[in-house]
């Protein structure tokens, strides 16, 4: 499995940003589904936005388009979220998720939005918004 590494994490106040990252520790092809997922304390595990690192097209949830952004450094293995107008009901553990070697085909709504979809999980960074 690949280990992913999430950082970036931190209390921001409301209208604020914040970016996460998320260190892969080998890409083992260019075709990997890559996501983020957000929990709060005491609610499920939410789908926050996914993307195909072959170029394919970038997925939002509706609670987050618009204020999001998902990308990825190909070069450094990273990827990343840029959160922009940030909220109180954004404060969550985020979680990075991937599967790698996968087609595009298959890194599309609504599958990419099941937890199910993702082999490889990072620990987590908590984001506080107050």
């Amino acid at each position: 499995h690949v280990q992913l590494v999430e950082s970036g994490g931190g209390s921001v106040q409301a209208g604020g940003s914040l970016r996460l990252s998320c260190a892969a520790s080998r890409y083992t092809s260019r075709n990997n589904c890559m996501g983020w997922f957000r929990q709060a304390p005491g609610e499920e595990r939410e789908w926050v936005a996914s993307m195909h690192t072959g170029g394919g097209s970038t997925f939002y949830a509706d609670s987050v388009k618009g204020r999001f952004t998902i990308s990825e450094d190909n070069t450094k293995n990273t990827l990343y979220l840029q959160m922009n107008s940030l909220t109180p009901e954004d404060t969550a553990m985020y979680y990075c998720a991937g599967t790698m070697n996968l087609p595009a085909t298959s890194c599309i709504v609504p599958r990419v939005t099941s937890p199910s979809r993702y082999g490889s999980w990072g620990q987590g960074t908590q984001v506080t918004v107050s």
